[in-house]
């Protein structure tokens, strides 16, 4: 395990705390499973399709990275599988639910009760404190108050942010206020989380500190994660990777854990841009 630096503050091979997620199941077990997902979007009169006939099976604990051009469906991709949009056809399974049969309400629930979110803009609330944002997911959920509160201090001692919960994010550097928002994303023990470009807007030291905690995280918890990354070295820290191109899968990967990941999966990805 990679030992990295963030502010002076280095993350050592064990956690500070135990990892308060009871999602400790066997790995094989299949949380999220997409079958021939189709996405068009309409353009006046044009029809552009962004995902062609996607099958994507995650399993638990499983940590996966989306690759792939400019343009091919990553996000869209994203988007489907969270439930955060809709298929033009195929179908998303996710911690037992089909989501094609759940109205908005009911999607909004599961989204908040199975799903964390970790995006490229931390997407932290101004005004509220560290910790008052890790316990905003379990207050909308109407969490005992006791338990989310221990909960919460125990997530900020893992991400290392337990010495700065009463500041602001604009009292907080980019690494830190990443690591508040993956607080933020398990705090309400999810099945998988959801990271699109969770280091595009971070140094390359604060980018590590990242990545090593996710991995960390679906090591100690069971916890799938999903990552959606321009970056090979990124992409390396996940157990597998999945290309995308024109809205199709053509490719999977692997990840061997060495020193030929990154350059591996570089090579993979510009042969993808130019053919």
């Amino acid at each position: 395990m990679k030992a990295v630096q963030d502010n002076k503050m280095k993350l050592t091979n064990s956690y500070p705390v135990d990892i308060p997620n009871s999602a400790n199941k066997g790995k094989e077990e299949i949380v999220l499973r997409a079958g021939h997902l189709r996405k068009v979007y309409q353009v006046g009169e044009i029809k552009v399709p962004a995902l062609r006939g996607v099958d994507l099976e995650i399993k638990r604990g499983e940590f996966v990275a989306i690759m792939g051009p400019s343009g091919s469906g990553k996000s869209t991709l994203l988007h489907l599988i969270s439930g955060l949009d809709r298929p033009t056809g195929g179908e998303v399974m996710l911690a037992g639910q089909r989501l094609s049969s759940l109205d908005d309400e009911a999607l909004s629930v599961l989204r908040r009760r199975k799903i964390g979110f970790v995006f490229q803009t931390f997407n932290l609330i101004p005004m509220l404190t560290a910790e008052e944002n890790v316990m905003l997911p379990l207050l909308i959920d109407g969490r005992d108050s006791k338990e989310s509160q221990e909960r919460m201090e125990s997530l900020l001692q893992l991400v290392h942010i337990a010495d700065r919960k009463d500041h602001k994010p604009d009292q907080l550097s980019g690494g830190q206020q990443q690591r508040v928002a993956i607080a933020r994303a398990l705090v309400t023990e999810p099945e998988i989380v959801m990271a699109d470009e969770p280091t595009g807007s971070l140094d390359t030291n604060s980018g590590t500190v990242v990545l090593d905690l996710l991995r960390r995280v679906r090591e100690g918890s069971g916890t799938s994660i999903v990552m959606v990354t321009h970056d090979p070295h990124s992409a390396s820290y996940a157990d597998r990777v999945v290309y995308l191109r024109d809205g199709k899968i053509v490719d999977e990967s692997t990840n061997l854990g060495d020193d030929t990941d990154t350059s591996r999966i570089a090579q993979r990805l510009a042969y993808l841009e130019e053919i």
